[in-house]
């Protein structure tokens, strides 16, 4: 499995920066996010370093389905019940501040509705 050894995401799934985790699995990783922009605000993330969705090969598939199927049970299990968003910023022009793909899953009663 890849890691980006300056990739604070990798550091992250790594154990060596701590985090809230909300799951964690073979390949999947999920965290609450540090600055949140909802009530429930966390992150899936893979565990391989795959920088950003242009990096993702046909062999990726079954990961990503795998995280869009993850995002509502872990959205319920944390309480949200009555909708939720899921963001995957790419690339400076799709403002992807972490050069390590991540799902955003963002739910909670309003308002708090940016971006």
């Amino acid at each position: 499995m890849s890691h980006d050894p300056n990739c604070i995401f990798c550091k992250i799934v790594a154990g060596k920066i701590p985090s809230r985790k909300v799951h964690e699995d073979s390949e999947l990783f999920g965290f609450h996010d540090v600055a949140p922009w909802a009530p429930v605000h966390f992150l899936l993330i893979p565990k391989q370093h795959i920088a950003t969705l242009y990096d993702v090969e046909d062999a990726h598939q079954a990961m990503l389905g795998r995280m869009l199927r993850l995002a509502p049970r872990l959205a319920l299990e944390l309480g949200v019940a009555n909708g939720f968003r899921t963001l995957i910023n790419t690339g400076e022009d799709g403002r992807q501040e972490v050069q390590h793909l991540h799902m955003h899953v963002m739910g909670g009663p309003r308002p708090w509705a940016r971006g």
